[in-house]
């Protein structure tokens, strides 16, 4: 049996998905404690992972998101080490601070990205570069040109590059999945993903500037829907449409280029029968009421030749009521923070910690010559290869919004585009 070494992991990104912490204190929202630093601090306790690193751009926050990362986690876990290496040090604002990180490790450790959608391309590149490994949240890109760049610099490099769809982890999506393939043709895919309107506080900083709702929440069932699609339809044309007003409005205020909701209207072709066809609804808002129960409302249905799927995310027969706040609808399956019998973390099972678990087993399956990168492509994981119709669905439809048109797609040789 080859030996599978533990992994240094570098994480790009210090707020709320990383460590539970954002501009304005600690998070509000169903992730409170963060995902991927608690996940990587408990696979570092379970002999995975050995050194871990965090770089931001601004080292004046680290003090404080030490404190809430010891109080949180380490004051609630038993043998819970939340200790990493910061970069930028002393207190520092760069930039170009994950350069830094990035040239001081291995060829063979990791970087998992959780940025803002426009820096993910370049930071995964130069990482991917260096011989590093690479997890990137969703969107991988924004540009489809760039997820092209980095399918070939990964394979080039022979590193793993996955995206982090923790959705095709959730157990009712991959079951649905699994019974789409049974139900022949596609005919109507319509998704609704939402959060409420208090996220235009956290995301101030970037909302309409660096990226909009559209590639931050139907990033989720777009990749679904391409999933499940896989071998049966592929997208051809993009329209959208989107609102406007709320978040450009007081007390929000953002800039005024920001949409309140997208809807992308996306025309699918069968690969077998040149007569089916199939329609998309992908919807999107950061607009939501904000006492609604829920932090995030998520639902689709798909309709095909022999039958149809119905899912909602957002209420699973689960529900608590609180004197101060009402009722909440709560999602088990995602993240677990109450601890075990024993006092440890007892999120395992998550499909949000069993995205990033998928991602350091097969590094460290790479690293050990038991498996290739290219070997993932064919699991119907979130590779980078796998997910390349996302971003082209996703940079469609903000081409479609920007110049008021439909958006062609099309393969050209091994090549998506745009037309």
């Amino acid at each position: 049996m080859a030996d599978l070494k533990k992994l240094n992991v570098l994480m790009c990104g210090t707020g709320e998905y990383t460590t539970g912490w954002t501009g304005s204190g600690a998070s509000t929202s169903d992730k409170k404690i963060g995902v991927v630093a608690l996940t990587l601090f408990d696979l570092r306790r379970l002999d995975k992972v050995d050194h871990l690193a965090m770089v931001g751009v601004n080292g004046k926050k680290f003090p404080e998101i030490r404190q809430h990362l010891e109080k949180n986690i380490a004051g609630v876990y038993k043998d819970m080490d939340v200790s990493f290496e910061e970069f930028p040090k002393n207190g520092l604002v760069d930039a170009d601070a994950y350069k830094v990180a990035i040239n001081q490790m291995s060829a063979g450790e990791a970087v998992i990205i959780f940025t803002p959608d426009s820096t993910h391309f370049p930071i995964a590149l130069y990482a991917i570069e260096r011989g590093l490994h690479v997890l990137l949240t969703k969107p991988a890109t924004q540009l489809l040109a760039h997820h092209n760049t980095l399918i070939e610099a990964a394979k080039k490099h022979n590193v793993v590059c996955f995206v982090e769809h923790h959705k095709r982890f959730d157990p009712v999506y991959s079951d649905a999945r699994a019974k789409a393939a049974t139900l022949g043709e596609f005919n109507f895919f319509n998704a609704w993903m939402s959060q409420p309107k208090s996220q235009l506080e956290t995301f101030r900083a970037w909302a309409g500037k660096d990226s909009d709702i559209s590639y931050y929440l139907s990033s989720h069932h777009i990749d679904i829907c391409c999933w499940i699609l896989e071998g049966i339809a592929v997208p051809t044309r993009v329209v959208a449409s989107a609102a406007t007003g709320i978040a450009t409005s007081e007390p929000y205020n953002c800039v005024p280029q920001t949409e309140d909701t997208i809807t992308l209207l996306v025309d699918w072709q069968s690969v077998k029968s040149q007569k089916h066809k199939g329609t998309a609804v992908y919807t999107a808002s950061w607009t939501a009421p904000l006492k609604a129960g829920i932090h995030s409302g998520q639902h689709w249905y798909y309709m095909a030749e022999k039958g149809d799927i119905n899912v909602d995310q957002a209420h699973r027969g689960y529900d608590l009521t609180y004197d101060d706040s009402g009722k909440s609808w709560v999602n088990p399956f995602y993240m677990k923070y109450s601890p075990s019998e024993s006092g440890h973390f007892d999120g395992q099972r998550g499909y949000g910690y069993i995205s990033i678990e998928k991602f350091i087993d097969a590094v460290r399956s790479v690293n050990a010559n038991l498996t290739q990168p290219s070997d993932y492509d064919k699991q119907a994981l979130p590779t980078i290869a796998n997910t390349v119709l996302t971003t082209a669905i996703l940079n469609a439809g903000r081409i479609s919004l920007d110049e008021k048109r439909p958006v062609g797609i099309k393969r050209e040789g091994d090549l998506w585009i745009l037309e």
